[in-house]
């Protein structure tokens, strides 16, 4: 089993976290048994957050009995320290919990930290204090602020998009974060579902020690590809390097990364969080193959 730890957090699992963003667009019935299944088969760590509609519901129903042996972690956009505990509370309360393991900042426009003015930061403290949030983590889209979150020491984890058509800025990233002993989590690990292959994409992220890669499903087909990963792993052979070399020829310049070299706009429109990473989305879900391998879109914010 290939298993991953997230830097200082201490939490350790195996490379297939739970991306709980697609879980939104399917029936309760049907996540809490996917989400089941997941747990049943040895995932044990589950992402989600406060912004994705009823996802939080669907996990605290399905988890319930057996919160002790799963991670799990959510996300807040608050602003403010009043909003802060406002989505804390809601959090708790729809996944039937007491505690967070990992509390992330949800793709903020800056680095929160202590003393900025909003507050968030301290409230953050404050909630860890009082055994609330366990690990303190951010995650975003804009290189600028991931690293001021790596460089600052205030972060455990970072979430970022991170797949084999990402360019050097997002390797630099991961390397840092490695340095700073803060685990990396890869949300966009099929790039929006670009990437098609997901054996190829599985062995990418294998190669960094300090990478967890959540992968989102909203399908039983996309759930057993990376269930059959926990036992069987897939490595970067030479076959699976052909199908990434190919891919990073024919897409790198096709979606956004995120990188923020679009910015500023002279009107004030943050363009590298709102402009689409998948061309054809409106087209509806892809099949799902067994051969090479196909899951859908992964997580995203």
């Amino acid at each position: 089993m290939d298993m991953v730890t997230l830097g200082s957090t201490g939490i350790t699992v195996n490379r297939n976290g739970f991306g709980a963003l697609p879980i939104q667009r399917i029936s309760q019935e049907d996540a809490v048994r996917l989400i089941r299944k997941a747990y049943h088969a040895g995932i044990r760590f589950f992402d989600t957050a406060r912004f994705y509609t009823d996802s939080e519901c669907k996990l605290g129903q399905a988890l319930e009995g057996i919160r002790d042996q799963v991670y799990l972690a959510t996300k807040t956009a608050a602003e403010t320290a009043e909003d802060f505990w406002r989505d804390l509370n809601t959090s708790l309360g729809n996944l039937r919990t007491d505690y967070i393991d990992l509390y992330q900042f949800h793709n903020p426009a800056w680095c929160p930290k202590p003393g900025d003015g909003t507050g968030v930061y301290e409230a953050m403290l404050e909630a860890k204090a009082k055994g609330l949030v366990r690990h303190i983590g951010i995650t975003n889209h804009r290189l600028a602020v991931a690293k001021e979150a790596i460089a600052s020491g205030l972060y455990e984890t970072l979430q970022f998009p991170f797949s084999y058509i990402s360019g050097e800025q997002e390797l630099e990233l991961v390397a840092l974060c490695r340095e700073k002993n803060m685990g990396f989590i890869a949300m966009k690990a099929l790039s929006g579902g670009l990437i098609t292959n997901s054996a190829a994409a599985y062995a990418f992220e294998a190669q960094f020690d300090n990478v967890l890669p959540i992968w989102g499903v909203q399908r039983e087909g996309e759930l057993d590809e990376f269930l059959s990963y926990i036992d069987c792993p897939p490595v970067l052979t030479a076959e699976l390097q052909v199908v990434i070399d190919r891919d990073r020829a024919q897409l790198r310049g096709e979606f956004c990364r995120g990188c923020g070299y679009c910015m500023p706009c002279p009107v004030g429109i943050e363009i590298n969080s709102c402009a689409p990473d998948v061309p054809d989305a409106a087209a509806g879900p892809r099949p799902v193959l067994a051969d090479p391998g196909v899951a859908g879109e992964d997580e995203a914010h």
